[in-house]
């Protein structure tokens, strides 16, 4: 059974280029373009991994990831933060929120499936 990854960027070519690579790489593919959606998404199909960027309209992602940390159906659910701009501050505001890690955008799409299936096996070790 494929892993279902849920997609979340408010740029519907990023979300669109993301959802082609994926689901090419064996990935079912989820979509949502604010944080608001992806907690609904997330609770209802329970995703295996969460790639969210971080500045949305609606709910931003760290406000999302807070959200999905505290329920107990999503808590155990891998998140990675796409963004642009990493500083160290965003770094550790992104581990404490509870992110289990990032990826700088522009993303390399060439190593995103890989990438996505060490986070996976990371994460089913816990």
């Amino acid at each position: 059974m494929p892993h279902t990854i849920l997609v979340v960027d408010d740029n519907d070519q990023n979300r669109v280029l993301l959802r082609d690579v994926l689901q090419m790489s064996g990935f079912d593919v989820l979509l949502a373009e604010n944080g608001e959606e992806t907690v609904h998404l997330a609770r209802e199909h329970h995703p295996d991994l969460i790639l969210m960027d971080i500045q949305m309209p609606v709910m931003n992602g760290l406000e999302a990831g807070k959200l999905l940390r505290g329920d107990p159906r999503t808590k155990d659910i891998c998140i990675l933060a796409l963004s642009c701009v990493l500083m160290v501050e965003d770094k550790d505001d992104f581990f404490a929120t509870g992110f289990d890690g990032y990826i700088d955008k522009p993303i390399d799409i060439r190593m995103l499936p890989k990438t996505i299936i060490k986070y996976l096996a990371n994460n089913e070790r816990k």
